[in-house]
């Protein structure tokens, strides 16, 4: 299922989520020497490796691998994963964005992303297998934003339905997402860090106070 917007209604530009959106297609790109295709080139360096990362938190050798914790965040394996994680941006993000602010979001996102790590880190901290993408960080979007418009109307568009395209409720549509993560893990795809990351921006919302706590002050408000 592919998201293809919302029904909240928007007061202003999403400017983080713009720029996220470019920021991690730029990278894409340079990463690639400007191609759509083929495998990271420049920055592979730069992937999340979580035994490097425990290592580091040891005191053992370089504490770089830290700092990979971020760099993961804004690279891809390839065209498919990239366009998936930027089409969730795009439709989650403006929204939430809105919500809390675009100076919090954008410390959000990073905490988010590393809330994925963490999370990913955990579960398989042995493991030698570079770990990257915006997945987790968008996690958290998605996790903030099923508490804070559970009932907002999401467009999906199926693709085996050709030009076929139907409205579920917030709550439907990120539950089943959230539960396949975990009941239907795919070769390949760090779904803990997807887990990680929605549960910490659901956290998120709680710790500020809920739903109404948030969005009862207005995007405004909550800038100050």
């Amino acid at each position: 299922m592919i998201p293809l917007g919302d029904d909240q209604v928007k007061t202003r530009a999403p400017l983080v989520v713009w720029t996220l959106i470019a920021l991690n297609v730029l990278t894409y790109l340079w990463d690639r020497h400007g191609s759509l295709l083929g495998p990271s080139i420049t920055f592979a360096d730069l992937t999340m490796i979580p035994h490097e990362v425990v290592q580091a938190l040891h005191g053992s050798g370089d504490y770089f691998p830290l700092a990979t914790i971020f760099t993961s965040m804004f690279l891809h394996a390839g065209l498919m994963h990239i366009i998936g994680n930027m089409i969730f941006l795009a439709v989650f993000g403006p929204a939430v964005e809105e919500a809390l602010g675009s100076g919090r979001f954008a410390l959000y996102y990073l905490a988010w992303g590393v809330a994925a790590a963490a999370a990913q880190i955990w579960v398989d901290p042995n493991t030698f297998v570079p770990t990257l993408g915006a997945s987790g960080a968008i996690g958290g979007i998605m996790g903030a934003y099923l508490l804070m418009f559970p009932t907002s109307k999401i467009e999906i568009y199926i693709p085996i339905l050709v030009f076929l395209s139907f409205e579920l409720s917030a709550w439907i549509l990120l539950g089943l997402w959230f539960v396949y993560q975990i009941w239907a893990p795919q070769q390949g795809v760090a779904n803990w860090a997807h887990v990680g990351g929605f549960l910490a921006g659901m956290l998120t919302v709680l710790i500020m106070g809920g739903s109404k706590s948030i969005l009862k002050g207005g995007p405004a408000e909550l800038d100050h």
